[in-house]
């Protein structure tokens, strides 16, 4: 049950004895990634940033490849060299030991497969003629628009272990098994993955929804800004939110030289815990 705390403490008399996972001395220090709004409450908030760096700390680190798929390839064009490059590179990491994992899900909405949500209202039941269609909810090609853009396909190995899926929303977490988790969550902590990299389609829905879900569930989340497109005219707006809420938005030059140089396996449950959704550490 939850309730409201009348007797909650202001920030000064909470940060007046120690706390638990907090070091109080540093909480005390001015932060580096903020810039204050003049005349404003407390000066809040005119920007954030992330205030870390990839090579800050060991990493257990997971490629997630949204909606890379045949229906978007006129989308993906533009950036499919950097997400082969990625590929290359993340499946090269994982060659070579524990700690990171790569993902692939298709976007599989169809007209006809009875689920009926906000997402089917927000987007209204008219631009649905087969020839000339507007509504972009469903798939418009049957299963050939689900496969995964060849050049990046996840191989059959990759696909019996279950790292391939078809998702049914926006984000990449919102797929649930028999127990009613999600399912790329579960696949997730099951190899103690702390940060997720997102790359694929679309910038302003399925990137930006994942990138919040990925935060919400305890994983440092990354975008890969000339790894991710749309069809939209929404890509920056959709990156300068993620980058001041929620992500780290970086280059694929970054990750790759990342990976090849900077790149430490950290231990599992070193930064996010398996018990709670939130990713709090366990214990």
């Amino acid at each position: 049950m939850i309730t409201s705390d009348e007797n909650a403490r202001t920030l000064k008399e909470a940060l007046a004895e120690p706390r638990k996972n907090r070091d109080m001395d540093l909480a005390l220090q001015p932060m580096e990634n903020y810039k204050s709004t003049p005349g404003a409450k407390h000066g809040l908030p005119l920007s954030f940033w992330a205030s870390w760096e990839l090579a800050d700390r060991p990493r257990r680190i997971a490629l997630l490849l949204d909606d890379c798929q045949e229906e978007y390839r006129p989308y993906a064009g533009g950036v499919l060299p950097n997400l082969i490059n990625l590929v290359d590179t993340f499946r090269s990491a994982r060659s070579e030991g524990d700690g990171t994992c790569i993902v692939w899900s298709a976007w599989t909405r169809r007209f006809d497969d009875g689920i009926s949500n906000a997402m089917d209202r927000w987007y209204g039941s008219k631009g649905l003629r087969p020839e000339d269609p507007e509504n972009a909810v469903y798939i418009f090609e049957g299963a050939p628009g689900m496969k995964p853009l060849a050049e990046i396909a996840p191989t059959e190995e990759e696909v019996s272990d279950g790292w391939f899926y078809h998702g049914k929303h926006l984000d990449m977490f919102w797929n649930f098994d028999e127990n009613g988790n999600s399912y790329l969550d579960e696949k997730l902590k099951a190899h103690g993955i702390d940060t997720i990299v997102i790359v694929g389609l679309w910038t302003d829905e399925c990137i930006l929804s994942t990138a919040y879900a990925g935060n919400s569930r305890g994983y440092d989340v990354v975008l890969v800004r000339d790894a991710i497109a749309t069809a939209t005219a929404n890509h920056e707006i959709a990156l300068t939110v993620a980058s001041s809420t929620v992500a780290k938005v970086v280059t694929t030059d970054d990750v790759v030289n990342y990976m090849k140089n900077d790149f430490v396996t950290g231990e599992p449950g070193a930064v996010k815990g398996t018990r709670h959704p939130d990713g709090r550490k366990d214990g």
